[in-house]
């Protein structure tokens, strides 16, 4: 199991968190994009998973912002 951290953010902190995946999240749905557009279907499993790791990870910072 993956050890858990704590972080004192301040809410400008957090939101450049979630400005910086929500960059990261959209250059591995394009990636994915490529990949499925030259049938590379590893590639696009990888590049979908990822994507959705950082979505899942930006929420939780974006729901405690909220």
């Amino acid at each position: 199991m993956a050890k858990t951290i704590q972080l004192k953010l301040t809410e400008d902190e957090a939101e450049i968190l979630v400005d910086a995946l929500d960059s990261d999240m959209e250059g591995y749905v394009e990636a994915a994009k490529e990949a499925r557009g030259n049938n590379r279907r590893a590639e696009v499993q990888t590049f979908e998973e990822a994507a959705a790791r950082i979505a899942a990870v930006r929420d939780r910072i974006r729901a405690l912002i909220d």
